[in-house]
């Protein structure tokens, strides 16, 4: 879930291309409806902290009401300290600051999903 489109399209190709099946929304209405329509197929959800129409916290924390076991790693431009002074450390919850590099965003999904087939 990345509201800025051009962020959510680099990062689809990525992940795509390594493998990984992507599911990917605008906002967090789009998230939710698409969570909805694969339940039982997300494992991962990758957000922005800040959003439009919600924050990524809100998001992450209906989606894992409706699928247990999803992970989420939230990118954000803003400083660590301050995102983890919102509430993001909890279990299953990752974060990767903004600008993310190729690298840095596989070596975030194989740290957080070590065991999992790529599907996403």
């Amino acid at each position: 879930m990345e509201d800025e489109a051009f962020v959510r399209e680099v990062a689809c190709e990525v992940l795509s291309r390594a493998g990984y099946r992507v599911l990917k929304a605008g906002n967090a209405k789009e998230a939710v409806k698409i969570f909805r329509e694969h339940a039982g197929e997300v494992h991962l959800l990758l957000t922005d902290v800040v959003l439009p129409d919600r924050n990524g916290r809100d998001l992450a924390t209906e989606l894992a009401a409706l699928g247990d076991g999803v992970k989420s790693i939230f990118v954000s431009g803003y400083p660590e300290n301050s995102i983890t002074k919102q509430g993001l450390k909890q279990p299953g919850w990752f974060y990767l600051p903004k600008p993310f590099s190729v690298v840095s965003l596989l070596q975030k999904i194989s740290e957080v999903m070590p065991h999992e087939p790529p599907s996403l």
